[in-house]
């Protein structure tokens, strides 16, 4: 008879950390602050129907995220993002 055949299958790859994509050149900036008028940075983080990508897919971290949720509130106050997507 041949061997039982192992069912469940091994992740061969760990996955890494995700980079925070906040941080400049790898560190974290000091204060923590993202400019509300950087849109660019903000539409990354932003999913196709407006809302915030949450942390474990953006790969931030959660002080990254709480300025990148107030950058994104002044945004939309300020007009420059919209409050739900079309």
């Amino acid at each position: 008879m041949p061997p039982p055949v192992n069912k469940k299958k091994r992740r061969s790859a760990v996955r890494g950390k995700k980079k925070d994509p906040v941080f400049v050149d790898g560190a974290r900036p000091r204060p923590m602050y993202v400019d509300y008028k950087d849109l660019e940075l903000l539409s990354k983080l932003m999913s196709r129907h407006g809302r915030l990508v949450s942390r474990r897919k953006s790969g931030c971290t959660a002080v990254s995220q709480h300025a990148v949720t107030r950058a994104m509130k002044r945004a939309r106050f300020m007009a420059l993002l919209p409050y739900v997507a079309e």
